[in-house]
């Protein structure tokens, strides 16, 4: 028998009429006739949150993804009403709401301009087999309207025509397009008429993104349970929201200067002999390497936190004469505990109840790596206190360094959709609730774990977490990479746009699989991705180990030689990156830049994929073609130098630029100054006696920050660091550098070699700190580069 009001309600419901408004300081309720309440809250003057109720109350105000030091707090606030809307007027934004339904219109309060309204706004449908609503909301596409974000998609870095899932997926050898994958962040910028803004949809059940493909004018996203809520991030540059949004969900601290380093890693480098192989050919061929991991393989029968006593028989040992040589040890631990009473790891959740269970009350039983495992609940907060607690001996005792989560979507074999059945119960802190809620959190608590437990035990050294599943807010605890990629040239190209759209989305510090997890590159691709990896603020080769070796001298001496001199220009550069990391960390700044990122102004920018920013002031640009002598690539807006020939070249135009195997398309712009140290083997290895700026001339004014701290520690956060900040201006015949310092931390180095490059006089007169010099007391050797004292604060230089 079908009940006629089940007829009635069938289908998607609207918001009625407003019958109630009422503010509570920066919070406005407004209530309609069927029960509907719209709270908005005025974060900042530029980000406003919605959030709806179908039921006339609200639900406990719970988010993993907002950090706690999140920014608040707003310069102007009014409401006001006419016959049809309320009108919400911040500083920076106007903001409509309907009378009659609750649409929105969002607009520029300076020059009123439309930034986004709603086509439907929100509705839902209620889901009568699970319960609660499926929730949505629609928008009216702007004309020309594109968009950006939701983290690591392996698709076009424009996700206009296209839609997407997302619920955390193991995706082992994704293609192209292939949908969802590992992560879930639900956050989006969007561009149209030279004004960004962007929507964080901060719902953790399974969530869709429709950008103009199912109607060609109406950019909609929706989820399968949980509220409709979500933050509005006016710009109107992408870097301010981009910037905003970061600040909504966090940054990480800095990570220790090591971890910026070249590691290596394989499934699985074992036994003991055949790790110290790897390592000790590393320093034989003198290819800068910091970290060495260790895959399921050490461990005895895949169960965590115990050693292989075949495998590895002396892991203390084993560890500190790798530590020795320079190398960090990185080991993998998954979320599955292998039913085993012998095995105190699991004896001990089941004795406290730890592990997550069924709704009937079985627990959650799953086979992966070990055989049948139980999963802890990470969404406890003692369960991830005792979590923290079981590194103590892999960390504090044996020495290990880093640890590297893996197979926490949650991964599970041989069960549909390879994940936890929608029954699973979690305590999400308080709040309990289904897997279908705590799916794509999971892998987040367990890396929020696992970090803590480094903090702790290898305090007061930084910790290192790497994970493979995430959701907003994630970066604020570890690094990541793009999962189960494929040795093909597609996938070099793909790593590109995720490691892009993941900075696009807060998360900087990412990386691919150098040369594809799955099956086997050949030379030239592998060293095709070794140079755009290394431009990636993670930078691991990873390889199943199933299809050959991968190692960087596994193919011929031509291809390691091409690849240690890239891994040498990697350490070379860790004082840019490094830096980049401190502008991330502190400022909410990606550390890659896509082209439409750097200048949304120019139209040209907004379908560019390959091209990017690495840090502030480095143009890369990978070869994606095998037997490729160069490519065409675009040169933005200013203008570059070729990190090789020094030719100078003006930007907004397409060019050809030449690249053979031994060379990639880089360029620097022009009036930076970009850091260098000497070759190092290992972050550490040598006591930095001198700093190199290589000081490219610009006719203008530019400006360049270098950061330095102890490189590991915490000290930093006490004042104990160095921020030079570098102005330079430069004429026909002046280069002009004025340099600021802050901060309590002193540099082991004295001096500053600077490379004057592309000045278009010959020098003949300096001036330090207003004092001419004769060019010998300053070492100017002639070829257009000279020592000064690191205290100098300003540099005259006359042709």
């Amino acid at each position: 028998m079908i009940l006629s009001t089940q007829l009635e309600y069938k289908g998607d419901l609207f918001p009625s009429n407003i019958t109630n408004y009422k503010k509570d300081v920066d919070v406005l309720h407004f209530s309609t006739a069927n029960n509907v309440i719209l709270q908005l809250t005025v974060l900042r003057d530029s980000v406003l949150r919605f959030r709806y109720t179908t039921v006339g109350k609200f639900e406990n105000d719970f988010s993993y993804a907002i950090s706690e030091n999140a920014s608040s707090g707003y310069n102007h606030l009014e409401i006001t009403d006419d016959q049809e809307k309320y009108i919400v007027t911040t500083s920076r934004l106007i903001c409509h709401i309907h009378k009659s339904d609750l649409r929105k219109s969002i607009f520029d309060a300076n020059n009123k301009s439309l930034i986004c309204e709603d086509e439907k706004g929100f509705h839902w449908e209620e889901s009568y087999e699970l319960g609660g609503d499926i929730v949505k909301m629609s928008k009216t596409a702007q004309n020309g309207e594109s968009y950006y974000g939701l983290g690591d998609k392996p698709n076009h870095l424009n996700l206009k025509g296209r839609r997407f899932e997302n619920w955390a997926t193991d995706s082992y050898a994704y293609g192209k397009d292939t949908d969802p994958i590992y992560k879930a962040i639900p956050f989006y910028t969007a561009l149209h008429n030279n004004k960004a803004y962007g929507i964080f949809f901060d719902n953790t059940f399974k969530t869709y993104f429709d950008f103009c493909h199912e109607r060609r004018n109406v950019t909609s996203f929706w989820a399968q349970g949980g509220e409709m809520n979500y933050y509005f991030i006016y710009g109107p540059k992408m870097h301010d929201v981009v910037v905003n949004y970061t600040d909504l969900t966090g940054t990480p601290e800095l990570p220790p200067l090591w971890a910026l380093g070249y590691h290596q890693c394989k499934w699985s480098y074992y036994p003991e002999s055949n790790v110290k192989e790897i390592t000790a050919k590393f320093r034989e061929l003198k290819i800068p390497c910091d970290a060495i991991y260790l895959d399921i393989d050490y461990m005895e029968g895949f169960r965590c936190f115990t050693w292989s006593k075949d495998h590895f028989p002396d892991p203390k040992r084993m560890v500190k004469e790798l530590a020795d040589d320079g190398f960090k040890t990185v080991v993998i631990i998954d979320p599955g505990i292998k039913i085993d009473m012998d095995y105190s790891v699991f004896r001990e959740g089941l004795e406290k109840d730890y592990f997550c269970k069924r709704a009937d009350g079985p627990y959650m039983k799953g086979k992966v790596w070990p055989g049948e495992c139980y999963f802890p609940d990470f969404t406890r907060p003692e369960v991830r206190k005792w979590w923290a607690g079981l590194f103590k001996e892999l960390i504090e005792d044996i020495g290990v360094k880093g640890v590297w989560n893996d197979m926490n979507e949650p991964a599970v074999m041989d069960v549909p959709g390879k994940t936890f059945p929608n029954d699973v119960r979690h305590d999400y802190d308080g709040n309990p609730c289904s897997h279908r809620k705590a799916h794509n959190i999971y892998g987040m608590q367990m890396a929020r774990a696992t970090y803590h437990g480094l903090k702790k035990f290898n305090y007061p050294k930084r910790p290192f977490v790497i994970t493979r599943a995430a959701y907003s807010g994630t970066q604020r605890y570890t690094s990541t990479w793009m999962g189960d990629n494929v040795a093909s040239w597609e996938h070099l190209q793909i790593a590109n746009i995720q490691a892009q759209r993941l900075a696009l989305s807060g998360f900087s510090f990412a990386g691919s699989d150098i040369g594809g997890f799955a099956e086997q590159p050949n030379g030239e691709l592998y060293a095709r991705w070794i140079q755009l990896g290394i431009f990636h603020p993670f930078c691991r080769t990873h390889s199943s180990g199933d299809h050959g070796d991968q190692e960087p001298w596994a193919f011929d001496e031509e291809i390691t030689d091409v690849v240690r001199k890239f891994i040498e220009i990697r350490y070379q550069l860790l004082p840019y990156l490094y830096t980049s990391f401190y502008q991330y960390s502190q400022d909410n700044v990606p550390m890659l830049k896509s082209l439409v990122l750097f200048d949304q102004d120019d139209s040209q920018t907004h379908y560019r994929t390959d091209e990017f920013i690495c840090g502030n002031q480095l143009l890369i640009c990978p070869i994606n073609e095998p037997n490729s002598k160069g490519r065409r690539m675009y040169i933005p807006k200013g203008e570059w130098f070729n990190f090789w020939t020094y030719e100078l070249v003006s930007g907004g135009k397409e060019t050809w630029v030449d690249a053979d195997l031994d060379r990639m398309p880089i360029f620097v712009k022009a009036g930076a100054i970009i850091p260098k140290y000497p070759v190092q083997q290992y972050v550490g290895e040598k006591t930095i006696d001198e700093l190199t700026l290589d000081v490219y001339y610009k006719h203008g004014k530019e400006d360049s920050e270098l950061y330095e701290d102890a490189n590991d520690g915490f000290d930093y956060k006490k004042g104990r660091y160095s921020l030079r900040k570098f102005n330079l201006s430069g004429n026909d015949n002046k280069l002009i550098i004025r340099i600021h310092k802050r901060g309590k931390y002193h540099t082991s180095y004295k001096t500053f070699k600077l490379n004057l490059i592309g000045l278009p006089f010959k020098v003949k007169s300096i001036k330090v700190d207003n004092e001419y010099v004769d060019l010998k007391d300053v070492k100017f050797n002639g070829d257009n580069s000279l020592v000064v004292n690191k205290e100098v604060t300003n540099i005259q230089i006359k042709g």
